[in-house]
Protein backbone atom coordinates (compact mmCIF):
# COMPACT_ATOMS: atom_id res chain seq x y z
CA UNK A 1 0.00 0.00 0.00
CA UNK A 2 1.36 3.39 -1.04
CA UNK A 3 1.71 5.78 1.86
CA UNK A 4 -0.54 8.82 1.51
CA UNK A 5 0.43 12.34 2.47
CA UNK A 6 -1.39 14.07 5.33
CA UNK A 7 -3.33 16.14 2.81
CA UNK A 8 -4.31 13.02 0.85
CA UNK A 9 -5.39 11.24 4.04
CA UNK A 10 -7.48 14.22 5.09
CA UNK A 11 -9.21 14.35 1.71
CA UNK A 12 -9.75 10.59 1.57
CA UNK A 13 -11.37 10.63 5.01
CA UNK A 14 -14.09 12.74 3.42
CA UNK A 15 -14.69 10.25 0.59
CA UNK A 16 -18.21 8.91 0.16
CA UNK A 17 -16.67 5.44 -0.17
CA UNK A 18 -16.19 3.78 3.22
CA UNK A 19 -13.33 1.64 1.88
CA UNK A 20 -11.45 4.84 1.02
CA UNK A 21 -11.96 6.13 4.54
CA UNK A 22 -10.65 2.87 6.02
CA UNK A 23 -7.57 2.99 3.80
CA UNK A 24 -6.96 6.57 4.94
CA UNK A 25 -7.17 5.51 8.59
CA UNK A 26 -4.77 2.64 7.95
CA UNK A 27 -2.29 5.13 6.51
CA UNK A 28 -2.23 7.00 9.81
CA UNK A 29 -0.10 4.26 11.35
CA UNK A 30 2.99 6.07 10.06
CA UNK A 31 1.81 9.50 11.24
CA UNK A 32 2.78 11.08 14.57
CA UNK A 33 0.01 11.09 17.18
CA UNK A 34 -0.33 14.88 17.33
CA UNK A 35 -0.97 14.98 13.58
CA UNK A 36 -3.07 11.81 13.45
CA UNK A 37 -5.63 12.51 16.17
CA UNK A 38 -7.29 15.55 14.51
CA UNK A 39 -7.76 13.40 11.41
CA UNK A 40 -9.08 10.44 13.39
CA UNK A 41 -11.65 12.71 15.03
CA UNK A 42 -13.13 13.47 11.60
CA UNK A 43 -14.56 9.94 11.39
CA UNK A 44 -15.23 9.13 15.05
CA UNK A 45 -18.95 9.39 14.35
CA UNK A 46 -18.87 7.94 10.85
CA UNK A 47 -22.06 6.31 9.59
CA UNK A 48 -20.07 3.14 8.83
CA UNK A 49 -19.46 0.99 11.91
CA UNK A 50 -16.18 -0.44 10.61
CA UNK A 51 -14.80 3.03 10.02
CA UNK A 52 -15.85 4.12 13.51
CA UNK A 53 -14.30 0.99 15.01
CA UNK A 54 -10.99 1.64 13.25
CA UNK A 55 -11.03 5.26 14.41
CA UNK A 56 -11.68 4.34 18.04
CA UNK A 57 -8.89 1.75 17.99
CA UNK A 58 -6.56 4.32 16.43
CA UNK A 59 -7.06 6.62 19.43
CA UNK A 60 -5.63 3.88 21.62
CA UNK A 61 -2.41 3.62 19.64
CA UNK A 62 -1.96 7.33 18.88
CA UNK A 63 -1.98 8.76 22.42
CA UNK A 64 -2.40 12.49 22.97
CA UNK A 65 -4.06 14.40 25.82
CA UNK A 66 -7.32 14.35 23.84
CA UNK A 67 -7.59 10.57 23.52
CA UNK A 68 -8.36 9.64 27.12
CA UNK A 69 -11.45 11.85 27.65
CA UNK A 70 -12.83 10.95 24.21
CA UNK A 71 -12.52 7.21 24.87
CA UNK A 72 -14.00 7.45 28.37
CA UNK A 73 -17.00 9.31 26.97
CA UNK A 74 -17.50 6.73 24.23
CA UNK A 75 -17.25 3.87 26.72
CA UNK A 76 -19.84 5.43 29.00
CA UNK A 77 -22.31 6.81 26.50
CA UNK A 78 -22.11 5.36 22.99
CA UNK A 79 -25.34 3.57 22.05
CA UNK A 80 -23.49 0.92 20.02
CA UNK A 81 -22.07 -1.89 22.16
CA UNK A 82 -19.33 -2.61 19.62
CA UNK A 83 -18.02 0.94 19.89
CA UNK A 84 -18.15 0.79 23.69
CA UNK A 85 -16.12 -2.43 23.51
CA UNK A 86 -13.64 -0.80 21.13
CA UNK A 87 -13.31 2.16 23.50
CA UNK A 88 -12.65 -0.17 26.44
CA UNK A 89 -9.98 -1.96 24.43
CA UNK A 90 -8.38 1.30 23.29
CA UNK A 91 -8.17 2.50 26.91
CA UNK A 92 -6.16 -0.63 27.67
CA UNK A 93 -3.77 0.22 24.84
CA UNK A 94 -3.39 3.75 26.18
CA UNK A 95 -2.28 2.34 29.51
CA UNK A 96 -3.50 5.46 31.33
CA UNK A 97 -4.19 4.51 34.94
CA UNK A 98 -6.94 7.14 35.05
CA UNK A 99 -9.03 4.71 32.98
CA UNK A 100 -9.34 2.31 35.93
CA UNK A 101 -12.62 3.71 37.27
CA UNK A 102 -14.27 3.86 33.83
CA UNK A 103 -13.23 0.28 33.04
CA UNK A 104 -14.40 -1.05 36.41
CA UNK A 105 -17.75 0.68 35.91
CA UNK A 106 -18.11 -0.84 32.44
CA UNK A 107 -17.14 -4.27 33.75
CA UNK A 108 -19.82 -4.17 36.44
CA UNK A 109 -22.56 -2.21 34.74
CA UNK A 110 -22.50 -2.61 30.96
CA UNK A 111 -25.28 -4.84 29.67
CA UNK A 112 -23.24 -6.37 26.85
CA UNK A 113 -20.77 -9.20 27.42
CA UNK A 114 -18.39 -7.94 24.71
CA UNK A 115 -17.95 -4.64 26.54
CA UNK A 116 -17.36 -6.42 29.85
CA UNK A 117 -14.86 -8.73 28.14
CA UNK A 118 -12.93 -5.78 26.67
CA UNK A 119 -12.98 -4.03 30.05
CA UNK A 120 -11.55 -7.11 31.77
CA UNK A 121 -8.74 -7.40 29.22
CA UNK A 122 -7.91 -3.72 29.61
CA UNK A 123 -7.93 -3.92 33.40
CA UNK A 124 -5.21 -6.51 32.97
CA UNK A 125 -3.33 -4.21 30.63
CA UNK A 126 -3.36 -1.47 33.27
CA UNK A 127 -1.74 -3.92 35.73
CA UNK A 128 -3.53 -2.25 38.65
CA UNK A 129 -3.97 -4.62 41.61
CA UNK A 130 -7.20 -2.82 42.56
CA UNK A 131 -8.89 -4.80 39.79
CA UNK A 132 -8.55 -8.10 41.66
CA UNK A 133 -12.00 -8.16 43.26
CA UNK A 134 -13.78 -7.43 40.00
CA UNK A 135 -11.73 -10.01 38.12
CA UNK A 136 -12.44 -12.65 40.75
CA UNK A 137 -16.13 -12.01 40.13
CA UNK A 138 -15.43 -12.43 36.43
CA UNK A 139 -14.37 -16.01 37.10
CA UNK A 140 -18.00 -16.78 37.96
CA UNK A 141 -19.38 -15.21 34.78
CA UNK A 142 -21.76 -17.22 32.60
CA UNK A 143 -19.74 -16.03 29.60
CA UNK A 144 -16.72 -18.25 29.00
CA UNK A 145 -14.80 -15.45 27.27
CA UNK A 146 -15.13 -13.28 30.36
CA UNK A 147 -13.79 -16.13 32.48
CA UNK A 148 -10.84 -16.36 30.06
CA UNK A 149 -10.21 -12.62 30.24
CA UNK A 150 -10.42 -12.63 34.04
CA UNK A 151 -7.94 -15.51 34.33
CA UNK A 152 -5.48 -13.72 32.06
CA UNK A 153 -5.91 -10.36 33.76
CA UNK A 154 -5.36 -11.79 37.23
CA UNK A 155 -1.98 -12.91 35.97
CA UNK A 156 -1.28 -9.50 34.46
CA UNK A 157 -1.92 -7.76 37.78
CA UNK A 158 0.28 -10.32 39.59
CA UNK A 159 -2.52 -11.44 41.91
CA UNK A 160 -0.55 -14.30 43.46
CA UNK A 161 -3.14 -14.68 46.21
CA UNK A 162 -5.72 -15.53 43.51
CA UNK A 163 -3.90 -18.70 42.38
CA UNK A 164 -6.29 -20.96 44.29
CA UNK A 165 -9.23 -19.22 42.62
CA UNK A 166 -8.00 -19.81 39.08
CA UNK A 167 -6.69 -23.33 39.65
CA UNK A 168 -10.26 -24.60 39.65
CA UNK A 169 -10.09 -24.22 35.85
CA UNK A 170 -7.16 -26.65 35.47
CA UNK A 171 -9.55 -29.40 34.32
CA UNK A 172 -11.91 -27.21 32.33
CA UNK A 173 -13.35 -28.85 29.22
CA UNK A 174 -12.50 -25.64 27.31
CA UNK A 175 -8.88 -25.87 26.17
CA UNK A 176 -8.72 -22.11 25.68
CA UNK A 177 -9.47 -21.63 29.37
CA UNK A 178 -6.71 -24.11 30.23
CA UNK A 179 -4.35 -22.22 27.91
CA UNK A 180 -5.20 -18.88 29.54
CA UNK A 181 -4.62 -20.51 32.92
CA UNK A 182 -1.21 -21.78 31.84
CA UNK A 183 -0.25 -18.34 30.54
CA UNK A 184 -1.53 -16.58 33.65
CA UNK A 185 0.32 -18.87 36.06
CA UNK A 186 3.56 -17.81 34.40
CA UNK A 187 3.05 -14.39 36.00
CA UNK A 188 2.18 -15.77 39.45
CA UNK A 189 5.32 -17.07 41.06
CA UNK A 190 4.54 -19.53 43.85
CA UNK A 191 4.88 -23.30 44.47
CA UNK A 192 1.23 -23.97 43.56
CA UNK A 193 1.73 -22.32 40.16
CA UNK A 194 4.75 -24.50 39.43
CA UNK A 195 2.89 -27.67 40.44
CA UNK A 196 -0.13 -26.73 38.30
CA UNK A 197 2.05 -25.93 35.31
CA UNK A 198 3.78 -29.30 35.56
CA UNK A 199 0.31 -30.85 35.45
CA UNK A 200 -0.69 -28.72 32.43
CA UNK A 201 2.56 -29.66 30.73
CA UNK A 202 0.96 -33.07 30.14
CA UNK A 203 -2.28 -31.59 28.77
CA UNK A 204 -3.82 -33.40 25.81
CA UNK A 205 -3.97 -30.11 23.89
CA UNK A 206 -0.60 -29.16 22.40
CA UNK A 207 -1.21 -25.42 22.75
CA UNK A 208 -2.00 -25.75 26.45
CA UNK A 209 1.11 -27.86 27.02
CA UNK A 210 3.23 -25.36 25.08
CA UNK A 211 1.87 -22.44 27.12
CA UNK A 212 2.66 -24.35 30.31
CA UNK A 213 6.21 -24.95 29.08
CA UNK A 214 6.73 -21.27 28.34
CA UNK A 215 5.35 -20.26 31.74
CA UNK A 216 7.50 -22.77 33.61
CA UNK A 217 10.54 -21.39 31.83
CA UNK A 218 9.53 -17.82 32.74
CA UNK A 219 9.08 -18.74 36.40
CA UNK A 220 12.43 -20.53 36.55
CA UNK A 221 14.18 -17.43 35.18
CA UNK A 222 12.44 -15.14 37.67
CA UNK A 223 13.68 -17.04 40.69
Amino acid sequence: MTNLSLEQISLQLESTNSADRMVALANLRHVAAEQAVPLIKKVLHDKNLQVRSMAVFALGVKPTEECYPILVKLLANDPDYAIRADAAGALGYLGDIRAFDALIRAFYEDTDWLVRFSAAVSLGNLKDPRAKEALLQGLDSKEVVIQQAAISALGEIKAVDAVDDILRFAQSEDWLIRQRLAESLGNLSCPKSVAALKYLLKDSNAQVAFAASISLDRLSKSE
